[in-house]
């Protein structure tokens, strides 16, 4: 099962990025292809059913996973980024993570109206960056059809602030 093979692989940083913080490092995963393969399989497997027109990642890890699943689901693959890091004309949506605030964006002619928008991110904590995503795609009038994690930290009740976009919340593993 895909949880127990994550579980042995992602490991835990005590302390990062800052005190009190235990980071949840992935990158260990894009190590192995076959373990990279079966996470791409898994989202794509809980994902049967649900529309999907494009997938929307949030930098910078939301683009490891979130471009394979994209070009595996033959759908177009679209950054969320930093603020100045996109050189097209974009909009902007500033929230607060648990550790401090960030300011995104997405290029406005990337979204096509009516398209139904799969966010992906590495993982869910308090749910700050995904409902930022999701505001970007819902002031470019797309739908949020469902929200993708590899791992959430099920303690810091982030699909809870997801569900007001969508019931459709996957994550590969929770802690």
């Amino acid at each position: 099962m895909i949880k127990e093979k994550l579980d042995k692989v992602i490991r835990t940083i005590p302390n990062f990025p800052k005190e009190g913080i235990s980071f949840k490092d992935i990158t260990p995963l894009l190590l192995d292809f076959n373990l990279t393969n079966e996470i791409i399989d898994a989202f794509i497997q809980r994902l049967n059913g649900i529309e999907v027109d494009a997938i929307v990642g949030v930098e910078s890890r939301g683009f490891l996973f979130g471009f394979l699943l994209a070009n595996k689901m033959e759908v177009p693959f679209i950054p969320i980024r930093k603020v100045g890091k996109l050189p097209g004309e974009t909009i902007k949506y500033k929230y607060n993570l648990e550790y401090g605030s960030a300011e995104v964006e997405i290029h406005k002619q990337d979204v096509s109206e009516g398209w139904n928008i799969l966010v992906h991110d590495d993982l869910l904590a308090t749910g700050g960056t995904a409902c930022a995503a999701a505001e970007l795609v819902l002031q470019l009038n797309a739908t949020i059809s469902a929200f993708t994690f590899v791992v959430n930290l099920d303690f810091l009740n982030g699909k809870k602030e997801l569900e007001k976009y969508t019931n459709n919340i996957i994550s590969l593993t929770d802690y």
